[in-house]
């Protein structure tokens, strides 16, 4: 365990939270210092932090892998987060919801909005107290499955180990061939084809989809004996790579499935004719992503940091690279202790959504309404791939099988918007999920980081918080209270 890295992530985030109290003031610090109180009070902590103990530490003891560095890390590290980030997410949408609503319908909220305090810095201090309160709970789990991932790795075999070192326990970026701009080859086809003014509108546009898909395969499929080239442009990127080893990363399908259910394929890297280096043939299985080790950068890139890559197709079928996910080279960034901080903190980004969620509620509702409704919206959050269907079908009521149309009726005007809007934010928040990241040994950037906290927290969580503090600051205290 780098404890150098763990230093300078404990001094980083002691200066944040210097700057952090300076910045909100006394007033809403202590709001958040009550609210730490009162999980320690009803000891919401300690139980939160014996379940993810035993989510993150007892559980995978007794859940075995196939052995095999991908299979350990499905068990320990995917496993392990996904758990991780459903309790904390639970939780926090339970005590925000409860730490305003019950302060309120308890008549304790009554004695400190008589002080010299606004009603937003309380709302904003309930934010930050509940916020702080996950930032040491995923510590304690993080610190927990980072010891655990290394402990347990000492125990798979010497080549698995070595295959965890290069391929996932590293911040590893990524470099794809330019997408290709298939609408200006259509264009220049168009152009040369004298026959197309002549067409019909609803005849042109058939024709220009039909130019557009035959150009497109010639991007992607690769046919029987013969070979695709790419180029891959490493930029500046070359001088950092040193002599590190690279990594294909690639997925093809096939027209034609064989007995067997595996593809044979020859990788020559540098001209096809005068390849670098050749891999040996290999056993390929379709529709999976499979990774094939390269040698050091510096001797297969050429003076401009460029890397020649040829598939050559040696089977009866045609194999197609999909120009979006077919082929990519992989290359070492930096180290998964890192990597591994800054995926925590994309989970703690969706983890302050969801307090600003509950605590809007409960500015307007009281604590079982304000519970019942944020984790309704969770648990339909959390079926994306149902939502998918239902917007994608344009209906609640589903498909007639015997007619083929949609049954739609006079709720869909209702809850289809509803359940675009959720999606749309369910897809905004899983875009940034650092889990299948690490999981492969992908970089999770800086950059990465900072958009998911000015996308999650500051526009979805800023809109929540602006709706939560206009209804708490509107809400008749005095009224709740004389119908409880």
């Amino acid at each position: 365990m780098n404890w150098h890295a763990i230093a300078r992530i404990l001094l980083r985030l002691t200066i944040v939270t210097g700057l952090l109290r300076w910045m909100v003031g006394p007033r809403v610090w202590a709001v958040a210092g009550l609210t730490w109180r009162a999980a320690f009070r009803f000891r919401l902590f300690w139980v939160l932090a014996g379940l993810l103990l035993l989510s993150v530490v007892g559980l995978p003891l007794l859940l075995k892998n196939d052995g095999t560095a991908r299979g350990f890390i499905q068990i320990m590290l995917t496993y392990t987060l996904s758990v991780v980030t459903a309790l904390l997410a639970f939780s926090t949408l339970w005590l925000s919801c409860g730490t305003l609503a019950r302060d309120i319908e308890e008549c304790q909220m009554q004695v400190v909005a008589v002080k010299p305090i606004s009603r937003w810095q309380i709302w904003l201090g309930k934010l930050l107290g509940i916020t702080l309160l996950n930032v040491a709970l995923l510590s304690l789990s993080g610190l927990c499955i980072y010891g655990l991932l290394h402990w347990r790795a000492r125990q798979l075999p010497e080549a698995q180990q070595k295959i965890l070192r290069q391929e996932i326990f590293v911040a590893r970026a990524s470099v794809r061939e330019p997408m290709p701009d298939l609408e200006a080859e259509v264009d220049a086809a168009i152009r040369n084809s004298p026959e197309f003014q002549s067409l019909a509108p609803a005849q042109q546009q058939e024709v220009r989809f039909q130019m557009k898909e035959r150009i497109r395969a010639t991007h992607q499929i690769v046919a029987p004996n013969h070979y695709r080239k790419w180029v891959f442009d490493f930029g500046l990127n070359r001088h950092l790579i040193g002599d590190e080893p690279l990594f294909l990363r690639a997925k093809f399908h096939v027209a034609q499935t064989n007995a067997s259910g595996s593809y044979l394929g020859l990788w020559r890297i540098g001209s096809f004719d005068k390849p670098i280096a050749i891999s040996p043939p290999q056993s390929l299985a379709p529709s999976t992503f499979h990774e094939v080790r390269l040698e050091a950068a510096n001797k297969l890139l050429d003076e401009q940091g460029r890397l020649t890559v040829n598939f050559e197709n040696r089977n009866q079928t045609a194999v197609m690279f999909p120009l979006e996910d077919g082929l990519e080279v992989l290359y070492r960034q930096g180290g998964f202790g890192g990597n591994f901080v800054r995926g925590l903190g994309i989970i703690l980004c969706s983890l302050i959504l969801v307090a600003a969620l509950g605590l809007a509620a409960a500015s307007l509702m009281s604590f079982p309404v304000a519970a019942f409704v944020s984790i309704s919206l969770l648990l339909v959050g959390l079926s994306s791939g149902t939502l998918t269907s239902v917007v994608r079908e344009g209906t609640v009521g589903g498909v007639n099988h015997e007619s083929g149309q949609a049954t739609a009726g006079w709720i869909d005007v209702i809850l289809l918007p509803i359940f675009k809007a959720i999606l749309w934010v369910v897809n905004l928040v899983q875009q940034f999920s650092p889990v299948d990241s690490l999981s492969v040994g992908r970089t999770v950037a800086w950059g990465d980081l900072g958009l998911a906290f000015a996308k999650i927290v500051l526009l979805l969580g800023g809109i929540l918080a602006a709706l939560g503090m206009y209804f708490f600051t509107r809400r008749e205290l005095a009224a709740t209270q004389a119908h409880t």
